[in-house]
């Protein structure tokens, strides 16, 4: 689990489906944050969802889930809920010159919900809150304390049209992407000649570790979380590789090859987390 959107979709879903608890998806959540809360951004979200209007008291989580079941309707026979990760140069998903798109590219993910792909719909988007720290004369700055996430909801006049995304060649891709990221980061290390760089494997295996306390749903393919574990390797790998890349390299024209490398090495993370991500919340309407 990389990022808020995918864990609140997957267990949501698995929770409209019939095959997951509230609890389950509110346990989802505790572990991106310890509070949850969710706004409408317009009137006609509010009106869409139940959300309040014009009083724009957060609300908690488990407003955050009414909110969805509200936006996805009755019970179907297949999800309501898909994922957004625009990027820029790359919004593919989402509807075009709106502010839902705009912050949406801001948080690098979002979710929709729609009822069916001719009705109206409405967009969420999360965004980390932090505590504020008191300044003192001190040299030591301690890190801003993860208080919070908000969810805002906006309202989108229908789910915009996107394309399906094949896990096998979702799979694929990434097979050659794993030495692709290996290498660059090899290259990254080889070219630090007498500079100290801390052991690479050990700094991936870090990002790994962190990211390793969420899980997917019992009814999640195996071969989604087999490419969910490849793109996250991948992903660990683009990371530390940009970490080391000002300590590795001596020029800028080197730091520029790097750089080039590990851009598509991204493109297909995304596109195999878009796959992945796709064919777990089908699986959920298939039990």
């Amino acid at each position: 689990m990389w990022c808020p959107s995918f864990s609140l979709s997957v267990w949501a879903n698995a929770w409209l489906a019939g095959v997951a608890a509230p609890d389950d998806v509110l346990d989802a959540l505790s572990q991106w944050a310890p509070r949850h809360s969710v706004t409408a951004y317009d009137s006609v979200a509010a009106g869409y969802t139940g959300l309040p209007w014009p009083d724009l008291n957060d609300l908690g989580a488990v407003s955050l889930l009414q909110t969805l079941r509200t936006a996805a309707g009755p019970a179907g026979s297949a999800p309501a809920i898909r994922v957004a990760l625009p990027v820029p140069g790359d919004v593919r998903g989402l509807p075009a010159g709106t502010q839902f798109q705009r912050d949406a590219l801001l948080a690098g993910e979002a979710i929709i919900v729609s009822r069916d792909p001719s009705s109206e719909a409405v967009g969420l988007v999360p965004d980390f809150e932090y505590d504020d720290i008191d300044e003192d004369d001190s040299d030591f700055e301690p890190p801003p304390e993860l208080c919070g996430l908000s969810w805002t909801v906006y309202s989108l006049p229908a789910a915009p049209i996107t394309e399906i995304l094949d896990l096998g060649e979702a799979e694929y891709a990434l097979r050659s992407a794993v030495r692709s990221a290996a290498d660059a980061l090899g290259a990254i290390r080889a070219g630090a000649g007498g500079v100290d760089v801390a052991d690479p494997r050990g700094l991936v295996e870090q990002v790994l570790e962190s990211a390793g306390q969420h899980r997917a749903p019992d009814h999640a393919p195996s071969r989604a979380l087999r490419v969910l574990e490849n793109a996250a390797h991948i992903d660990a790998i683009i990371t530390v590789s940009s970490r080391l890349m000002p300590i590795g390299l001596q020029t800028s024209s080197e730091v520029q090859i790097a750089s080039d490398a590990l851009r598509p090495l991204a493109a297909v993370v995304r596109s195999a987390r878009m796959a992945a991500v796709s064919a777990i919340v089908y699986s959920a309407w298939q039990q």
